[in-house]
Formats: structure tokens, sequence, C-alpha cells
């Protein structure tokens, strides 16, 4: 089954909303969820990072899914987050979460303990062999620190059947094209890094799992669509406004960032769970007159 048709142009990694209490705010959840479909984004990705997975215990996540997919009532795809650096335990979450749902599984490389290539190879390998749903890759070096090179993404791409595609969260081109022109043509190829995906779709990238896209799921889809058409005069116009957003969403910490930008739309509290806080109260005046210039 290929996936480039259903998870093509704008996924975005939702938060997950906290009460002043820390405990989950799901009526915020929900708003959140209505707020990025009714502006166009094609899916969701549940309990990435982004959605502080690190401080969410197991029924938690349970519950966050189950609210999800009943809110999002086949509106969109759902995609599910379940990534770690203790193979076995990604795949007994797997196969324990509700993800009776979900179009796929997206997995980030494992974190810390930094395994060779071949570590990484039989990680994914054995997720996909014991999943029932497809995988998806992540590759995201700046919070994991190990890169998974093109040949190794090439390799399980075409090696192993239940893998599908990758988020592809470097800043490497030359690794982005390799990716591009060895994977199989039905491989979803999408961009993990906002301020990258319009120069990664002109390589071939098929879209974006995005976190600026939640907070400014308008402005963020429309430049994603005109790439996509390759209309990128118009798309640039675009992505030009919302760079600097981009500095802000991630100048401290993410989800810190854009939940500073979802408390000043008003679709949530800032609140985090330790150990990451809300940002510095100078950002946070920066983000309030940014917005405000994005909507004049």
């Amino acid at each position: 089954m290929s996936l480039v048709n259903t998870l093509s142009h704008t996924g975005i990694a939702i938060i997950t909303p906290f009460q002043n209490d820390e405990s989950i705010d799901f009526d915020a959840l929900g708003k959140l969820i209505d707020y990025n479909i009714e502006n166009g984004v094609n899916y969701i990705v549940s309990l990435g990072t982004t959605g502080e997975t690190p401080v969410l215990d197991f029924e938690e996540k349970k519950d966050i899914l189950q609210y999800t997919f009943e809110k999002v009532n086949n509106r969109v795809p759902v995609v599910v987050g379940v990534g770690g650096n203790n193979t076995k335990a990604v795949i007994n979450e797997i196969n324990s979460l509700p993800v009776d749902k979900a179009v796929a599984i997206l997995s980030a490389s494992p974190n810390y303990n930094k395994p060779t290539q071949e570590g990484i190879f039989l990680h994914y390998k054995a997720i996909a062999e014991n999943a029932a749903k497809p995988i998806l890759l992540y590759n995201v070096p700046g919070r994991t620190g190990k890169n998974v090179d093109a040949a190794t993404i090439v390799k399980l791409s075409h090696e192993v059947e239940n893998i599908k595609g990758i988020k592809e969260a470097t800043s490497d081109i030359q690794q982005c094209m390799e990716i591009v022109r060895d994977c199989p043509k039905d491989f979803l190829i999408v961009s993990g890094d906002d301020a990258l995906c319009c120069g990664q779709i002109a390589l071939g990238f098929k879209g974006v799992i995005s976190v600026a896209a939640q907070a400014l799921p308008n402005q963020f889809t429309q430049m994603v669509n005109l790439s996509i058409q390759y209309k990128f005069d118009e798309a640039r116009a675009i992505q030009y406004k919302l760079l600097k957003g981009y500095d802000y969403l991630f100048a401290e910490n993410n989800p810190a960032g854009v939940k500073a930008f979802l408390y000043e739309l008003g679709l949530i509290e800032n609140i985090m769970r330790l150990p990451v806080t809300p940002v510095s109260a100078a950002l946070q005046d920066k983000i309030k007159e940014y917005l405000k210039t994005l909507a004049s």
C-alpha cells in the first residue's frame, strides 16, 4: 500500500494541550484539531515528540489517541508517533496502543545510544516486521544525536516491505536528493523542517509534517500547496513572510515555541510539563508582535 497520495501536502505534529494543573486539556485539543482541519491541514500526527510524549504515561497516550480519532471522525487521516531507543519497548507500545484507525506509525530513530547504521537498520526492520500498520521512518539527527544515512534509508525502503516512507529532518540537501533519487517511487518522502520544506518539495518531496502549520495553518498549507503545484514564485512570497515565525518557534524549545503561538491565538493555555518550560517573556512579546504583523 502506497501512502504517497494519502499523506502528501501538509501534516501537523500536534501538541498536547495542558490545563493549569498539567492535566490534559481535551477541550483545547478538540479546538486545535478543528482549527487545523478547517484551515486546510491534510492530516494529523498524534503523539509525536512535539506532543511532549516523553512526559506522557501510557494511559494518557491511550486517552489522547481515542479522543483524537473520535474528534477527527475520519475527516483527515491520523498518523501515530511511537519511537524510542529500546526496540522491544517500541514494538510493545505499537501493539498495545489503540492504533487500529491510524493509517501509519511514525517512528523516530533511536536517540541517545547512537547505534551504528546496521543497528538502526535492524531496529527499524524489527519494528516493521512486528507492526500491523505501515511504518514511516523519522530522521531527526538534531534531536537524536545520530543521522540515519541516505544509504540506510534507501536499504530500508527496498528491503523491508512494511516501511513505506520517511519524515526527513536533516538539513543535508545532498542526502535529501539521494533519498529521492534512490528510493522507490511509491515511497513517501516528506520534510520535517518547516524552513526547508519549500525547497525540499522542489527536489521531489511530497509535503511536510510541520510544527508551524498548526499555529499558522492557512498560510502554511497555501505555501505547501503552491509548492507542490510548482508555483514557486507565489510559494516563496508566503514562505518568506513565515521565516521569522520559524525563528521564534524554535528559538528556545519545541514545543514551547508553538505553544506560545497557540496561546496568543487563544487556542490553549501556555502550560508545559517539566523539564520543558514556557518561552521567555521577551520571546513571548516578539511572538505577539509578529502575529500582529502577519495579520495586517
